[in-house]
């Protein structure tokens, strides 16, 4: 029985892995996306041309970077947890 268990095909793990990865690249994602935010609100002062359209188009703007930083790994939040739950499917 527990041979069975431990006996996953190669492709299989690789879709594992493959699924451990987004997951990460998105937990990633959210952690920057949240990161960006709280640096927003941390302001100076008002801004001279603020308005409900201006906030909402940098909210997407900032919501796209924090993806694109996390799909290069800039932070490398994503590898750390790949690395740490790499022992779940028989990795490293």
């Amino acid at each position: 029985m527990i041979g069975a268990v431990n006996s996953t095909s190669p492709q299989a793990t690789a879709e594992k892995r493959e699924q451990l990865k987004v997951a990460a690249q998105a937990f990633e994602a959210v952690f920057l996306r949240q990161m960006i935010g709280s640096m927003r609100q941390a302001s100076l002062g008002d801004e001279l041309f603020g308005s409900n359209a201006t906030e909402q188009f940098r909210d997407m703007s900032d919501a796209k970077l924090a993806d694109s930083m996390a799909e290069k790994g800039s932070f490398g939040i994503a590898e750390m947890l790949l690395g740490q739950f790499s022992h779940l499917e028989g990795g490293k």
